[in-house]
């Protein structure tokens, strides 16, 4: 009998370095197929980036991450553990939060009230009351961690500036000690500073390596930018995953365009 130790069992089908994995996933709404069996891989630490043309499918995917829509078929796994959500509050719970264009802020409410909407803090006694004080001191300390600037805590959501309002949005996510972010469209109509002050605070997050982050964006370049790895989705698949290191944006962008090509010739042809 060998006295040599047994080798290691080789890992299983789910890495613990994966905070999320997608596979075969479907969705169908109706007649029409969005989603035809997306595979897809986030990495601890990482920052994807999710490209495609319009109805590809990205938004959706994201719905159902985020337990907005669920899957009519196919897996996700979250730090190797299968789920299936069935409320964004489910998806929450495992860690997972999204900041969509849309920001979700309420324009007439101050900063640090934004920052606290639905987890508000109040005071024992016969009547709860808004712990404002509480809230201030939290949000001064908080956004001076991950280095967001506002002009004031007291300013109104709709005194700030696109960047500024995408900043905090992005601040109220994480203060959820998310182990997943996923941020949909978070630089759209903005110009370069205030793309900026977003593309550092990404990069910031993920650097500190509690946050792995899922980007979809339009603009190629913020991509670049922002990401170690980039997925292409066209017709509700991920036809392309690459390292960023090992393509580039001119690459990337013929590659979009000999897709949008096939595509039209494949809708000619059927059309003959």
């Amino acid at each position: 009998m060998s006295t040599q130790p047994a080798e290691p069992m080789p890992p299983g089908p789910s890495s613990v370095e994966h905070a999320l994995e997608v596979r075969g996933l479907t969705k169908r709404f109706g007649a029409l197929v969005v989603l035809r069996g997306i595979d897809l891989v986030l990495r601890q630490g990482e920052v994807l980036g999710l490209v495609g043309d319009n109805g590809a499918g990205k938004s959706t995917l994201v719905k159902i991450l985020c337990g907005f829509q669920q899957q009519d078929g196919g897996e996700v796994i979250v730090g190797g553990e299968p789920v299936r959500f069935h409320s964004v509050q489910a998806a929450r719970a495992h860690g997972i939060e999204t900041v969509y264009q849309d920001l979700a802020l309420i324009p007439q409410l101050p900063v640090y009230l934004n920052l606290f909407l639905g987890h508000e803090l109040t005071k024992l006694g016969p009547l709860r009351f808004l712990d404002k004080q509480a809230m201030r001191k939290l949000a001064r300390q908080y956004l001076d961690e991950i280095k967001v600037r506002v002009p004031s805590l007291e300013a109104e959501a709709e005194q700030l500036s696109g960047g500024q309002r995408q900043a905090v949005a992005v601040a109220r996510a994480v203060r959820a000690a998310p182990k997943i972010l996923l941020l949909d469209e978070p630089l759209a109509a903005m110009g370069a500073r205030e793309s900026r002050l977003i593309i550092d605070l990404v990069k910031d997050l993920a650097s500190s390596g509690r946050v792995s982050i899922i980007v979809i964006d339009h603009n190629y370049a913020h991509l670049f930018e922002l990401c170690d790895r980039i997925n292409v989705m066209q017709g509700g698949r991920i036809t392309t995953d690459q390292p960023v290191h090992e393509t580039s944006l001119e690459g990337l962008t013929e590659l979009m365009v000999s897709n949008f090509r096939r595509e039209l010739d494949d809708l000619s042809n059927a059309g003959a």
